[in-house]
């Protein structure tokens, strides 16, 4: 006689969970779902009523694990600041590491958060921050409020940053490598702010060029509400096409749109990488350099590189695969540069701090969007140049 699982409930959230990880909230159905778990729909139903209701239990459970990490128990109120801080930072570091697989879906999935529940997931999130900035203003008083938030919310990016990829690493090591990073940001010197905001250098594209024209809105409409969202009807109004027939004349489908997007975006950051190292007398100035190519790009096109990380997995298969190459060509090459530089740490290692790097100059996009005076493209190239180069760039 087949007995139900006292634990049933349990089961399904992890399992759910562990689906909307791997393949975003869109790429999951409830029959997906219930296949893992080797029961039928209906059985599913019982427990949860929704796809949604999985999705929004698991990303408020994220939230408040951060909010958690940050709490500091009454024993360390005697503590000096340094080792409050260093508490909060072990704990967000060991919250990410038992999360990673769902980490990243509060950054680029929370927008499939109805509104009260994103309020809620960015409210318990700010706790986190403002925490962590509380205690950096006690290790580092004569920062300004600005900048302790800055550093904080860099802070959790990077430690996060592991949910972005898939780069295998034991426990141990893992934890040094991030912890090192994050104290190497705490105790980061940034630029001082500009006083003017920086216009952003956008080009005009004439009408005639209309798959350019179409690239770029699609791109915008795919940032702002998410690609399974738009429709090609949506994409020729925005670019002034008068039927969804007339895309059809440029691209083959909306999935092409996105693939050809993300093919440009990864040539650029590809193309830099020889002219950089054949122009550099070593490689510390080539990374800087690569550094300086890559934040520009994130500066010059925020939408495309936010899409980059949020819609990657509506690629056709195939064109994801060639994405993928190219990426993981991309970190290797960087790899290469960053362990010449520091000896301190092994290939593994340097594989995680690129890749927080390459998070980090979109997520400060993401969190500062319309303050181009704190979060500026030198502020943000000197972040991504600490975390790389820890605190001997300082």
């Amino acid at each position: 006689m087949r007995r139900r699982p006292k634990n049933r409930r349990a089961q399904i959230a992890a399992t759910s969970a562990a689906a909307f990880g791997s393949q975003g909230y869109h790429g999951v159905s409830m029959e997906d779902i219930a296949s893992r778990l080797g029961i039928s729909s209906a059985a599913l139903y019982r427990h949860y009523p929704s796809k949604y209701a999985l999705f929004r239990e698991e990303l408020l459970r994220l939230s408040a694990a951060a909010e958690a990490a940050v709490t500091l128990p009454d024993e360390t109120a005697d503590w000096p600041p340094e080792r409050r801080l260093g508490r909060v930072i072990d704990a967000i570091v060991a919250d990410s590491i038992a999360n990673r697989t769902t980490v990243a879906l509060t950054r680029w999935e929370r927008r499939y958060l109805e509104d009260a529940d994103r309020t809620l997931l960015d409210g318990q999130f700010d706790t986190a921050v403002g925490a962590v900035s509380d205690l950096i203003g006690q290790v580092r008083p004569h920062l300004s409020p600005g900048d302790r938030w800055m550093l904080a919310a860099t802070v959790l990016s990077v430690i996060s940053s592991i949910g972005d990829h898939h780069t295998t690493l034991p426990v141990k090591p893992l934890t040094a490598v991030l912890n090192s990073a994050a104290w190497a940001l705490v105790r980061a010197d940034l630029p001082e702010p500009t006083t003017v905001a920086r216009k952003p250098r956008a080009v005009e594209i004439p009408q005639s060029f209309k798959h350019e024209l179409l690239l770029k809105k699609a791109v915008e409409l795919f940032h702002q509400n998410g690609y399974p969202n738009v429709s090609v009807e949506d994409i020729a109004m925005a670019a002034d096409l008068s039927a969804a027939s007339a895309v059809y004349r440029y691209y083959r489908s909306k999935s092409d749109l996105l693939a050809a997007a993300f093919r440009r975006a990864a040539d650029r950051v590809a193309s830099a990488i020889g002219p950089a190292t054949a122009s550099s007398s070593d490689p510390a100035e080539a990374l800087a350099k690569l550094i300086d190519m890559y934040v520009a790009g994130c500066f010059a096109e925020r939408d495309l590189t936010f899409v980059y990380y949020a819609e990657v997995g509506h690629v056709p298969v195939e064109e994801r695969a060639m994405l993928r190459n190219i990426q993981r060509l991309i970190v290797t090459e960087w790899v290469n540069l960053l362990v010449q530089v520091r000896d301190d740490i092994s290939q593994a290692q340097a594989r995680i701090l690129v890749q927080a790097a390459f998070s980090l100059a979109v997520d400060l996009g993401r969190i500062f969007p319309d303050d181009e005076r704190i979060c500026s493209s030198d502020r943000v190239i000197s972040l991504v140049e600490i975390t790389l180069f820890g605190e001997t760039r300082r």
